[in-house]
């Protein structure tokens, strides 16, 4: 019996731990990574036992964004499915950006492309100093369209202009610049900075911090209706299954330069 892509547990404390369970592939994301995170984090969402979710990867990476080879079989799927998975990965994202309990996401190794949209998503998060970062989809002629409106409010339009657009990749010092992340710390200082992130957040009252969470969400336009849900998974499955996206996908697959790289 193969283990499960997301693994949740409620603990000590009243906190939920998420861990993203697929350390064969660097924790990319497939349909059934992106279903278990989202149900998992609204059901921990409604659960007035839990009072903060730990978000952490499992192995050597937090999250190496989507699994290529699942998009590149969704790029040759019939349109229905090809446009269900994008609305996958934008159904998962908007869950977590939109789940009333306080999120910390604790990053090491890699973080890639739809894993920057992760952790932009969530209230505090803390990278270790060998953290590196990347939105990388235009590297194999996709578009980062899910993760976009959750990219501009976490770096602001001028960085992640930058960093989308050009797909190279970044440090954590860089990410705590940007504003990406909150605060770098060693390596074994991960676990322990996020149960004092917890402590403070254990003094705070739960109602308050959820109105006051979906209140700043609201008033500057980042809860995301069923209409932009759609706007965005459209824009990506158009990206993923014309041509460059084919191209970029299958130039990772037989390891080899896509056609447009010089």
């Amino acid at each position: 019996m193969s283990e499960p892509p997301v693994l949740v547990e409620v603990g000590a404390r009243r906190t939920a731990r998420v861990t993203l369970n697929r350390p064969q592939v660097n924790n990319a994301y497939d349909g059934a990574m992106l279903a278990a995170l989202g149900d998992g984090v609204r059901r921990l969402g409604a659960d007035p036992a839990v009072r903060a979710i730990i978000i952490r990867g499992a192995g050597k990476h937090f999250q190496a964004g989507a699994d290529l080879g699942w998009l590149r079989a969704m790029a040759e799927a019939p349109p229905a499915e090809a446009f269900a998975a994008s609305m996958a990965t934008t159904g998962a994202m908007a869950a977590l950006n939109e789940c009333p309990k306080p999120t910390i996401a604790l990053v090491h190794g890699a973080c890639l492309g739809g894993g920057c949209g992760l952790v932009a998503c969530c209230d505090v998060v803390i990278a270790a100093t060998d953290a590196i970062f990347g939105l990388t989809e235009v590297r194999v002629g996709v578009a980062p369209s899910p993760i976009s409106t959750h990219l501009v409010d976490a770096l602001g339009l001028r960085h992640a202009r930058r960093y989308a657009i050009t797909g190279e990749r970044f440090d954590a010092a860089e990410a705590l610049r940007i504003g990406l992340v909150h605060e770098v710390v060693r390596a074994p200082d991960l676990e322990p900075r996020g149960e004092m992130i917890v402590d403070e957040i254990l003094k705070s009252a739960p109602g308050a911090i959820a109105r006051t969470k979906a209140s700043l969400l609201a008033a500057n336009g980042l809860v995301l209706d069923g209409a932009r849900l759609h706007h965005l998974a459209h824009d990506s499955w158009l990206q993923r299954g014309g041509a460059e996206g084919r191209e970029g996908l299958a130039a990772f697959a037989e390891k080899r330069k896509p056609a447009w790289a010089p």
